[in-house]
C-alpha cells in the first residue's frame, strides 16, 4: 500500500481533502460502516402494537421477517410516546424471542417438587373448576340481619398495570358477574 492510499483511509485526511469538510458524511464513514444496514430493512411486515410493560401505552412498531420478530421500536406516530420507549419497552423484543420464554402451561401439584407440562384445555378446566368450587363454598346470600348480599368473599382479583382498559373492563365484568366484590388493580395500589 502506497502512502497516498494509506492517507485516504484516514478519516481526517478524507475530510480535509474531500468535499465533506465538516466530516458528517463520507469522510467519517469507514468501509465497515458503509456496509451496515438497518435491522428493519428486510422486514416482510410491520405491525403496530402497544408496549406490554406498564399502563402508559407507548406505541411500538413490530418488524417481522419470515414469521419471526426481528426488531421492535418506538412508533413515531404514537401520540403517547412519539417514538420513544423506556429501557424495558426498548428491550421488549426479548419478551417474545427469548429462548428462555415459557411457551407451555406449567403446573406443580400440591407437595410436588417438580413442574409438569399441561395442555391449555386441561389447565383452563382446572381453573374453572376451582373458581366454581370457591364461589359455591364461599357464597353469601344474606347477612346476619337477613339483608340480601348475593356475593362471595372467596374470590378476588388483582389486575396488573400491563393490562389495557379493555382487558380491565372485561375482568371487572367477569368478577362482578361471579359475585366477587374484592376487585383491585395494581395501578391503584
Amino acid at each position: 500500500m502506497d502512502l497516498r492510499s494509506w492517507i485516504e483511509r484516514w478519516p481526517v485526511a478524507r475530510q480535509v481533502t474531500g468535499h465533506d469538510r465538516l466530516g458528517r458524511g463520507a469522510a467519517a464513514m469507514s468501509a465497515r460502516s458503509a456496509q451496515l444496514r438497518a435491522r428493519t430493512e428486510d422486514a416482510d411486515t410491520v405491525s403496530r402494537s402497544v408496549c406490554p410493560y406498564c399502563a402508559v401505552g407507548c406505541g411500538q412498531k413490530v418488524y417481522v421477517h419470515h414469521d419471526r420478530v426481528t426488531q421492535i421500536e418506538g412508533d413515531p406516530d404514537s401520540p403517547i410516546s412519539r417514538g420513544r420507549l423506556c429501557p424495558k419497552g426498548a428491550a421488549s423484543k426479548d419478551l417474545v424471542t427469548s429462548p428462555l420464554r415459557q411457551t407451555k402451561v406449567r403446573y406443580r401439584p400440591p407437595f410436588a417438587t417438580e413442574w409438569q407440562d399441561l395442555e391449555l384445555d386441561t389447565a383452563m378446566d382446572m381453573i374453572a373448576d376451582r373458581v366454581i368450587a370457591a364461589r359455591r363454598e364461599g357464597w353469601q346470600d344474606v347477612d346476619e340481619h337477613g339483608d340480601r348480599l348475593a356475593r362471595t368473599m372467596a374470590i378476588a382479583s388483582l389486575g396488573g398495570a400491563t393490562l389495557d382498559n379493555e382487558e380491565n373492563y372485561l375482568i371487572k365484568k367477569l368478577f362482578t358477574a361471579l359475585g366477587a366484590i374484592q376487585i383491585e388493580n395494581q395501578a391503584r395500589i
